[in-house]
């Protein structure tokens, strides 16, 4: 299992366009890949999961990534979320 740990600074938080791309780069992936923002967890192939989480500015998350190909998992999501300005 491989695990991201991230804050998000996007000024609007995780919302629908950035949240609906990054479904969009976890599905690539045959791995489970779940997003934890406080003391809830949702998949990160699923739009109304991220969005029930109300990841807001300034929030720590954690994303767990498991399978046959979570490093590169780890890299491409890592790497769309910083390129995009959601998260350091």
């Amino acid at each position: 299992m491989k695990v991201i740990e991230m804050k998000i600074i996007d000024p609007a938080g995780l919302h629908a366009r950035p949240a609906s791309l990054l479904v969009k780069e976890a599905s690539k992936f045959k791995s489970d890949v779940e997003l934890e923002s406080g003391e809830k967890k949702t998949t990160l192939k699923s739009i109304l999961g991220i969005m029930s989480l109300g990841v807001k500015a300034d929030t720590d998350i954690k994303i767990y990534i498991d399978g046959e190909d979570e490093s590169i998992a780890k890299e491409s999501i890592t790497k769309f979320l910083v390129d995009n300005n959601l998260a350091v």
